[in-house]
Order: structure tokens, then sequence, then C-alpha cells
């Protein structure tokens, strides 16, 4: 785990001893005067600034005091002041607090009221850190408006790198709300298609007896109310890529139709006999079982394989390991930003929270949540409550290396003794241990046959 440092700007000898073993959780570095001070700032970038105004040349004064407040932000915006104040200084105070300073504290000196001012002043730290860590990733995305740091989700995104430059058609598999139409951009974006349009269109959103005519265009007087020719999305896609959101909700009759369509590459319109030749890369997206629609005779299965050359499956956010806190993270920037809200980040409840959430919305859910949150809080964190999340009881995931070995370990031996049915030889094989070793593990783990 990183130090916690903590500088204390003060001249009194008697305050630097005291102060310098009153933190007991924090490395503490003491300066006397304004340029010790920036010299520690410097070499240690301390997280909170324990800063007495009454400096030298001016210690009766607070002169000094405040140019080293201003210094010391001037160099390190982020750092967290607290101020030391005399006795009935209360005007200093809030013109420290007016130049930026984070907090103030009046001598005589309680060392456990002013421990309890800097643990609050470097969690807070510490929260501005993480966040600004995190809307940073939004930089270095993977795909563009693709978010992801996850293994499962990189994994994704080589694939459409590799899948893009291809005019193979591209099937897209995941669950409501993961972000299907965004990959299905990034398909077109990469392609040599990218200066041809995206056309898209929900094959649900539409009604059975609209589809055909949005698709495949349609002659004037075709039907009721058709008063002159008008093209189809395929047509409109001539050169780029067509997008077929919901294949899965496709009625049967047009099936056909679509089918005909990949096999020649040629289209008619509603009510017309002249052949149109398109030249167009087709993805589809779906979030429903497409065998179970087979198998019930509500999809055609020739139709499947030739919509399916390539398929990619996109995992929902429950499964991408940390993504949902970078995602939570990135929208509450971009949401405070267009808002003009002043909040910084999550507190820790609503981290774990964001964590712990099964997210059956997916990102969609996770988006929706941290706008409505944005918009409620009261606070420059945003709480689990503003969140609308329930507490959920978990254990704490440990960082600490070690811990994270022996429970890998534990679990390890747990499932190879399920797996041998508790024999210790066949055990101690199948991990490749000796049974010395195995015995010595068993005990250290207090775990038994």
């Amino acid at each position: 785990m990183d130090k916690k440092h903590l500088l204390v700007v003060e001249d009194d000898k008697g305050l630097q001893s005291q102060l310098r073993w009153a933190f007991e959780d924090f490395e503490v570095a003491i300066a006397g005067d304004r340029e010790e001070a920036i010299a520690h700032l410097r070499r240690f970038e301390p997280g909170v600034v324990l800063l007495d105004l009454g400096l030298p040349p001016d210690p009766g004064g607070v002169t000094e005091g405040m140019a080293t407040l201003t210094e010391i932000l001037s160099l390190s915006p982020d750092t967290k002041i607290v101020v030391v104040t005399g006795d009935n200084d209360r005007a200093n105070a809030v013109r420290a607090i007016g130049l930026g300073a984070y907090d103030f504290y009046q001598k005589p000196v309680d060392p456990q009221l002013l421990g309890l001012i800097i643990d609050r002043a470097y969690r807070v730290h510490e929260l501005e850190r993480d966040n600004r860590r995190f809307s940073r990733i939004e930089d270095k995305m993977p795909l563009n408006g693709i978010i992801a740091t996850s293994p499962q989700m990189l994994k994704v995104c080589r694939t459409v790198e590799k899948v893009a430059p291809t005019n193979a058609t591209t099937l897209l598999l995941g669950a409501s709300g993961t972000g299907k139409e965004r990959f299905a951009r990034a398909l077109h974006d990469l392609s040599q298609r990218a200066k041809g349009k995206m056309i898209a269109i929900n094959c649900a959103a539409i009604p059975a007896n609209l589809l055909e005519s949005e698709l495949f265009g349609y002659e004037k007087g075709a039907f009721t109310g058709a008063t002159q020719t008008t093209p189809g999305k395929i047509e409109y896609a001539d050169g780029g890529t067509l997008f077929l959101d919901e294949i899965g909700d496709l009625p049967l009759e047009l099936q056909a139709k679509l089918l005909r369509f990949l096999q020649e590459r040629v289209v008619e319109r509603v009510g017309g006999r002249k052949e149109i030749p398109v030249d167009v890369r087709i993805v589809c997206a779906t979030h429903q079982d497409l065998s179970t629609h087979i198998s019930d005779g509500r999809f055609r299965e020739d139709l499947y394989y030739r919509i399916s050359e390539l398929v990619i499956n996109i995992p929902p956010l429950r499964d991408r390991d940390g993504d949902a806190l970078v995602l939570a993270t990135v929208f509450l920037d971009r949401f405070a930003k267009e808002m003009g809200r002043n909040i910084k980040g999550f507190d820790e409840q609503a981290r774990r929270a964001i964590e712990t959430h099964h997210w059956p919305g997916n990102v969609r859910e996770l988006e929706s949540r941290v706008k409505r949150a944005v918009i409620l809080s009261d606070s420059i964190n945003v709480s689990a409550e503003d969140l609308e999340l329930e507490e959920v009881d978990f254990e704490d995931a440990p960082f600490n290396l070690k811990q994270v070995r022996e429970e890998v370990e534990r679990k390890a031996i747990r499932r190879a003794l399920s797996h041998c049915k508790d024999n210790i030889s066949d055990t101690a094989t199948l991990l490749g241990i000796t049974r010395p070793t195995l015995y010595n593990l068993m005990e250290k783990y207090q775990l038994k046959p």
C-alpha cells in the first residue's frame, strides 16, 4: 500500500515534536519555514499539509503563512491544506479557506480532534485522486466509444479489431444494455467502409407491415400512400454498413427476403420488379437465444448461418471485472460537467455498492442511476443512497498480495480434495506438491478431508 504522507509546516520546536508522533498512520515530514516546506512538498508529494499561518519571518502575523499556502496550491492544487491559526483568529481562517485551504484548526492543539480532521482531509484527497485516475481512463479506451478495462471486454475489443477490416457478416450477442450498437459502430469505423454511412434499424421497433418497406424501399403506387418511389435502408447503406438491431424479432416472411439479399446482394423494392445491386456490410445484433427460436420455428436456420459468419459475445456488466466502477466514474464526470454540478466522485459506500450490484440492466442501468444521482446529490461525493442502491452483504476482497495468494491456495486445495474424493496422495499429485507439504498447508488453513 502507498505510504500516507503528511507535511507539517510549523516553526515551534515543541509543537514539531508533538505533531511528529501524533499521526501514527502517516509518514510525517516537518518544515519550519516556507523554503523548507516547498522542498518537502516536491520531494514527498504529501496528500495533506498541516500549515501554521504564523511562520518566520512574520511569526506574529499571517503574511508568510498565506504566501506559503498560495505557493503550495500553485505547485500541487490537489493537496489538501489544513491551516492552523491562533485562538480567536477566525477571520484569517476564513480568508485561508477562500484562498483554497481545505479546512482550519484553531490552537491550542488537541491531537485527537486534529487527527480526525487530517484523516478526513486525506480520505477526500484519496477519493479525488482515484476519481481523477478513473476519469483519465476515458482517454485510453481500447476502442473509440468503448469504455472498458476488464480482461473480458479487452478480449472482445481485440476481436472487433480483427473482424472490422473484413466484409464478414457479423452477429453481436449480448443482453440489453451491454453496448451492442457501440460495437457495431466500432466495426464500421475500423473498416474500409468508414467513409460510407452506417444505417441502423431496430427490427423490434417497427411494425411488421412497415418493416419491409423500411428495409427494401417501395415504388410509387405500390400501396395506398406511396406517392413517390422511396429507397429502403439497405440501399441507403450502399458502400457502408447496415446494422440490424434485434434481428431475432424479424418476421418470418421477411427473413426469406433478407436471406435472398444476403445471397444475391440485390434488392427488389416493394411493388417493383427491378433488381438493384447493393454493396453493403451487414452487422446484426440480438439479446435473444436464436438457437431456441430456430427450434421453435421462429427463425430460419439458413438465415442464422448467413448472419453469423462471425459471432461476438458481449458479456454482461456483472461479468466484467472492475468495469462497473470505471464506467460509473466516467459517467459521473461527464454528467457533472454537463449539469455544472460540483461533484467530485463517489463515497466509499457508493463505490462498494457499484462493485457488488448485479446490474440487471447492464451499462444502460448504470448510466441512468449515475445521471439521477448527479442531479439529486447534495454532497460533493455521490452516496449509495443517491444511486438508490440497496446495501449488499459481501466480504471485502483483500488487496494485500499475501492474503490474495493464501485465499487462492485455500480454494485450490479444497477443490483438489473434492476432485480426488479426499484422497491425500492423489490430491498432492494433482496439486504438484509432496504429501508433507500438503499436510502442512492443510494444517495452515485448518482444512480437513
